[in-house]
C-alpha cells in the first residue's frame, strides 16, 4: 500500500514537472503570431534608426498591406475615426507592391513618433506614414487619409531612394 502511494505521488510529480516544462518552452500567442508573420513575408529592409515600437508597427503595416487585410491594418491605428477608409485606400494603392521588396526609411529619433517613408521596389511607389505612441501608450499608425488620391500621393519632400537624405530629422517635415 505504501509503495502504491509513492508510485502515485511520483507519477503526479512527473506530470506536474512535465506540464511546467512544456509551458515554459511554449511561445506566447503574440510571439508566435509575429514569428508566423515573419516567415510568411518578405523581410523589410530598414534605413535610419527606428525604435523597437516603430519598427514593429511599420513591419506589421507592410505585412497587412501584403496580405490585403484592411481590417488588420485599421486595427493598427492610434485613432480610428478615419482608419477603415484609409486602410482600404492603402491596401488598394500599395497591397500588390508590398508583396515584393519594401524598404522603410525612418526619420526623427523615434521615442514617441517617427515619420517613415516606404519604398516599394517593384512598383517604384513611395509612401510616407507616421508611427507614433497612442493614448494607450502603445505604438500604432496615423491613418487619416480617407481620400484615395491623398492616400496614394507621393510625398513631395522625400528623396527618390531610401537613405537619400541621410534619414535625418532635418530632411523630414516637422508638422506631419
Amino acid at each position: 500500500m505504501a509503495r502504491k502511494r509513492r508510485l502515485t505521488r511520483f507519477a503526479l510529480s512527473a506530470v506536474v514537472v512535465a506540464g511546467g516544462l512544456a509551458t515554459g518552452c511554449a511561445s506566447d500567442d503574440k510571439s508566435l503570431t509575429y514569428q508566423t508573420d515573419y516567415s510568411k513575408h518578405q523581410p523589410l529592409k530598414v534605413v535610419g534608426y527606428p525604435s523597437t515600437g516603430s519598427l514593429e508597427t511599420v513591419q506589421k503595416a507592410v505585412w497587412r498591406l501584403a496580405d490585403g487585410d484592411a481590417d488588420a491594418l485599421a486595427a493598427l491605428a492610434v485613432d480610428d475615426k478615419q482608419a477603415d477608409a484609409t486602410a482600404r485606400n492603402w491596401v488598394k494603392a500599395f497591397g500588390a507592391a508590398a508583396k515584393g521588396d519594401v524598404t522603410a526609411d525612418f526619420y526623427d529619433e523615434g521615442s514617441v513618433r517617427q515619420v517613415v517613408v516606404l519604398y516599394f521596389a517593384e512598383s517604384g511607389q513611395i509612401k510616407e506614414i507616421e508611427a507614433r505612441v497612442g493614448e494607450d501608450d502603445s505604438w500604432g499608425l496615423t491613418l487619416a487619409e480617407p481620400d484615395p488620391a491623398e492616400a496614394k500621393a507621393k510625398p513631395t519632400w522625400a528623396p527618390p531612394k531610401p537613405g537619400g537624405s541621410g534619414s535625418r530629422t532635418s530632411g523630414a517635415p516637422t508638422g506631419s
